[in-house]
């Protein structure tokens, strides 16, 4: 978002996320919240939603429409997948 700082309050625990394949958002809400509320329990909280690798195109094309990405109907899935993880 143009005019927006980001501001990570775990940069660590957000790189280690990067490593892993999340994709920058989700990995700047978990390390923010960690920081806010302590790793614990944000560990506790919630499950783990599917790899990107094991979903179907269309799920991966519906995914970067509500994401608000472009050009995503022309990719491929590797394509899809490498740019969710990017965004």
């Amino acid at each position: 978002m143009p005019g927006r700082e980001s501001s990570l309050k775990d940069q660590e625990l957000y790189e280690k996320l990067r490593d892993e394949g999340n994709s920058k958002e989700k990995a700047a809400r978990i390390s923010n919240a960690a920081a806010a509320r302590g790793r614990k329990a944000v560990g506790r909280k919630g499950g783990e939603s599917g790899s990107y690798d094991d979903w179907t195109v269309p799920e991966l094309k519906k995914r970067a429409k509500e994401l608000g990405l472009s050009g995503y109907s022309k990719k491929n899935k590797a394509e899809l997948v490498t740019e969710l993880r990017n965004h």
